[in-house]
């Protein structure tokens, strides 16, 4: 009996600028779905779960360990950067088309207020930064291609990110 199946995942694309508007660097992150955020998905398809009005990108700090385990209020590997003048996480403004959501057209801007070290980046259903509810999904987290990367305070964040689902192929 063949066994097919589908794929779900993604890439954020990350680009900084420094307070002047200079262009300093890009980098890239495949996120990892959590175990959380695919249960999520698995509910809203099979038992007529609740969906996510919106959802949120947030940062992490260096050298993140993403785990499938993950959950917005239990994450081990890494934590989350607040150092940042927004007062909550950026929204995920999503365009959809062809199997393929993105936040191209309206990436999420983080304006940093102190030096810090930013090692990867989130999606989750809650905008308040640091916030460890149990109740709040958290889809999926990854680490930069790259690794850690340091900004300073002015350095402008704009993170997009890339979600796609196909068949698997198997």
């Amino acid at each position: 009996m063949r066994k097919s199946g589908v794929k779900v995942g993604g890439v954020f694309s990350v680009e900084v600028y420094d307070k002047e508007g200079r262009f300093k660097w890009k980098t890239l992150a495949d996120n990892l779905v959590t175990n959380g955020g695919l249960e999520f998905v698995l509910g809203i398809l099979f038992a007529d779960s609740s969906t996510v009005g919106t959802w949120y990108l947030g940062l992490t700090d260096g050298t993140p360990t993403v785990d499938a385990a993950d959950t917005i209020a239990s994450h081990a590997g890494w934590s989350e950067v607040v150092n940042y003048d927004e007062l909550v996480r950026q929204e995920f403004v999503d365009v959809r088309s062809d199997r393929n959501v993105t936040n191209s057209a309206s990436k999420a801007v983080f304006t940093m207020s102190s030096t810090v070290t930013v090692g990867g980046a989130f999606l989750a259903a809650s905008p308040n930064k640091g916030s460890a509810t149990s109740s709040v999904v958290l889809l999926c987290a990854a680490a930069f291609t790259e690794g850690d990367r340091s900004l300073v305070d002015g350095d402008t964040v704009n993170a997009q990110y890339d979600f796609s689902a196909a068949d698997d192929g198997a």
